[in-house]
């Protein structure tokens, strides 16, 4: 999913239905183990997943962890934020004005799906057209009349270029110089290389930069921002600007320099980062897909053969209805050819 000004990308989102993030998902969930230390105790979710209920989710007047909740209890509660960085779902039990029919016996049992990235992004711009290029996702969203059904994939070449660049570290920036976002499982660093090109301009371009990738990546936790060549006195004044760029984006907090000359930012974790979600084989194989179907879409009636690595062909057909949704964009099966060689990315897509 991308959020489109004109021609300019400001968000973008990846959902895979066979494996959504669970954010605002309702579950039945039973209380396995308390966890004084951490302040809040681990719950079992439909299907054996293991989330987290931190101490101020698990009452209306907050209380010890012990005193609010106990082994074994079953509870009803809302994921508040996806599985990301090895640690499991963050739950809730403060479920607002929801009202859950009584479902019979105790097990972990998902009751509800929340609104998937196009549904929550509708909602955000109400007066925004949404364009779909498929008539299954069509018939699962509730839109109404905003949803258009396009006849040609709605993500072109250059979409698709954008999305490539965000699953990579580098970012090259206007007038020369680039930033490099390096995640880690405790914070996210960005540095800005000028590549020869001229500090004033090139840092006064990598704030704005850094700005729209924190939320185009949906980065999360502690980022740290760390210009190119330049004083503690002289970075200063880039903060103000840096905070402005940061305004369109709810999720994120400027709390200033840090004593290293960093710029140190904090941002809400809701859903799973942009590169956690395109890691791995699966991605390559589910851009191969899309661009499958644009090809076909040019030349009907083709049948069509994707060549790729055998751990990109198992991904696909491990991840549920992504080839039933390639036969019915192509019109027909998609012939599949491991190449063992292959390195991930470089798949080809031919007509046979």
């Amino acid at each position: 999913m991308a959020l489109l000004a004109g021609d300019t990308l400001l968000e973008a989102w990846v959902d895979r239905p066979g494996r959504p993030d669970g954010v605002g998902d309702l579950h039945r969930a039973r209380v396995v183990a308390l966890a004084p230390a951490m302040a809040g105790a681990f719950l079992t979710l439909a299907g054996g997943e293991t989330g987290f209920l931190p101490e101020s989710e698990a009452s209306v007047t907050r209380q010890p962890i012990a005193k609010a909740v106990s082994e074994g209890q079953v509870l009803l509660v809302r994921v508040t934020r996806g599985a990301q960085g090895g640690k499991g779902p963050r739950l809730t039990v403060k479920l607002g004005q929801t009202t859950t029919a009584a479902i019979p016996g105790n097990q972990p049992v998902l009751l509800a799906r929340g609104p998937g990235a196009v549904e929550r992004l509708a909602a955000r711009h109400p007066e925004a057209p949404v364009l779909l290029d498929s008539a299954a996702l069509a018939a699962t969203l509730r839109l109404g009349a905003r949803a258009t059904l396009l006849h040609h994939p709605a993500f072109d070449d250059a979409l698709e270029a954008e999305f490539d660049q965000l699953a990579g570290p580098e970012v090259p920036l206007p007038g020369g110089g680039r930033l490099l976002v390096c995640p880690t499982p405790a914070l996210t660093a960005i540095d800005v290389d000028s590549g020869g090109a001229t500090l004033p301009e090139v840092n006064e371009a990598a704030v704005l930069a850094a700005a729209r990738q924190i939320r185009l990546r949906n980065l999360a936790g502690a980022v740290l921002l760390d210009l190119a060549g330049l004083p503690l006195k002289r970075r200063a004044a880039l903060e103000e600007p840096l905070r402005q760029a940061l305004k369109a984006d709810p999720l994120v907090r400027l709390l200033g320099i840090g004593p290293l000359g960093l710029f140190e930012m904090q941002r809400q974790r809701i859903h799973p980062p942009l590169h956690e979600t395109l890691a791995g084989p699966l991605t390559p194989g589910l851009a191969a897909l899309r661009r499958a179907a644009r090809d076909a879409a040019a030349q009907p009636g083709r049948r069509w053969v994707l060549t790729a690595a055998p751990a990109v062909l198992a991904a696909l057909r491990a991840l549920p209805g992504a080839l039933e949704e390639a036969t019915a964009a192509l019109g027909q099966p998609l012939d599949m050819v491991a190449e063992p060689g292959l390195a991930w990315g470089a798949e080809g897509i031919h007509a046979g």
